[in-house]
């Protein structure tokens, strides 16, 4: 007998094992989060695209990073005060229907931003769109319900990870695009995808399925939920049901949003006119940024799910705090894209690590309503932050905003250091 038929039997095992171990730690990518990661899949394909010359576009249609951060504001604003309503109806009502509608009718809207003539007409989008995310509360519910406790910051990353496969040829696509039909005609074209994209997912949508008595959502129920001044007052006072946890770590995601979302703003505009970068640039360092994410989604949220949540989550703010200063310095191309990486994973952890711990923490019977009004002051901070750094970024200084944020990003460090304690696990996990 040869050598090689000897040792058939004894690798043969082995690969079965590896395969069986691969469908048992997946297992959980089925049903429900399986059709949402299909829709994902499609929306953020196109969307990186539309978005990755947007602030550009804006600039040709006779704005400015000024009136970037008021379209920023303003349409935060708008999904901001349709987040405590949508909350209240994701725990009243089956979501299904909401979610289906409002998908469709953001599909229509992004019509808005690809004819747009001037940069007024991507205002009223924005806000018409914004308006639609009054389905997310109940969006992110049934997330949480579809991941096991002991596979949420592995279900987290994947959720980054699928997303990332799907983005990351689109800012390479847009700078094809754009050596062919610059700014205007790239960022048009893309946004006609986006919303042919939010319309195929509205067709996926169609399958969720909702094992619960709860009554079918109706637009009267929707109508009344927004114009409900003691709703909106519930929802704003949830805090005081939940647990103290909550709030601390409300808080300081809140002190870490205000500098983030002032330096997102402009961070095109800092990378073009500060750093140098060009525009086809762009896309490359938007590619490898989704290959990173691509690399590292797995192995961050098995990290999570191992040695909890907090500690990977201080890891986030130290690489923060560690990487930003670079960008204050007139750095190469090359250079950039080495630090892209480290960049990825800083971002992975703290998106997979916090939307764990959230979803531990969270009561079952008030996740719609905590999600809501959680996504409320979130979205405040982030208009008020955004008209803040377009206007210091127009009048005062280009660095500012990153100076704030490596100061939040070492605060931060500490807050949770010393007051964010990991969840108790159940008994089984």
């Amino acid at each position: 007998m040869s050598p090689k038929s000897l040792e058939t039997p004894q690798l043969e095992p082995e690969k079965k094992g590896f395969l069986a171990k691969i469908r048992a730690e997946t297992s959980f990518i089925r049903g429900n989060f399986l059709l949402l990661l299909i829709g994902w899949l499609l929306v953020d394909f196109t969307r990186e695209m539309a978005y990755t010359y947007y602030p550009l576009y804006i600039i040709e249609l006779g704005g400015s990073a000024t009136i970037l951060g008021l379209i920023t504001a303003a349409s935060t604003m708008t999904e901001a005060l349709v987040k405590i309503p949508g909350g209240s109806l994701a725990d009243k009502y089956q979501r299904k229907r909401l979610i289906i509608v409002m998908t469709i009718i953001a599909s229509a809207s992004y019509l808005l931003y690809a004819f747009a003539p001037s940069w007024q007409y991507v205002l009223l989008g924005a806000v018409f769109t914004s308006f639609c995310w009054i389905y997310t509360p109940g969006f992110d519910s049934i997330v949480m319900e579809s991941l096991p406790e002991e596979n949420r910051g592995t279900g987290y990353s994947i959720i980054n990870l699928i997303t990332r496969v799907s983005t990351t040829p689109s800012p390479l696509i847009a700078g094809f695009l754009f050596t062919l039909y610059g700014v205007v005609g790239t960022t048009r074209i893309a946004f006609m995808f986006v919303s042919l994209a939010f319309l195929l997912a509205s067709l996926t949508r169609w399958r969720l399925h909702e094992d619960t008595s709860k009554p079918e959502i109706t637009a009267r129920a929707v109508v009344s939920s927004l114009s409900s001044a003691r709703g909106f007052a519930e929802g704003v006072g949830v805090w005081k049901e939940v647990p103290r946890a909550l709030v601390t770590m409300l808080s300081i995601e809140l002190l870490f949003q205000i500098p983030n979302a002032m330096f997102n703003t402009v961070f095109v505009y800092y990378m073009i006119q500060d750093l140098g970068i060009k525009e086809v640039q762009l896309g490359t360092f938007g590619t490898v940024i989704g290959l990173s994410v691509i690399l590292l989604a797995i192995p961050s949220g098995k990290l999570i799910d191992k040695f909890g949540r907090v500690r990977p989550l201080l890891l986030a703010y130290a690489i923060s705090f560690s990487l930003l200063p670079i960008l204050l310095f007139d750095i190469s191309f090359t250079l950039l894209i080495i630090a892209t990486p480290l960049i990825a994973l800083m971002n992975i952890i703290f998106y997979s690590a916090t939307q764990a711990l959230w979803a531990d923490l969270i009561p079952e019977d008030m996740r719609g309503r905590v999600s809501g009004s959680k996504g409320f002051f979130a979205l405040v901070t982030v208009a008020a932050s955004s008209m803040l750094g377009g206007f210091i970024y127009d009048n005062i200084s280009h660095r500012l905003p990153i100076y704030l944020f490596t100061a939040a990003s070492l605060l931060c460090f500490l807050l949770t250091l010393i007051y964010v304690k990991e969840p108790e696990r159940s008994p089984e996990n």
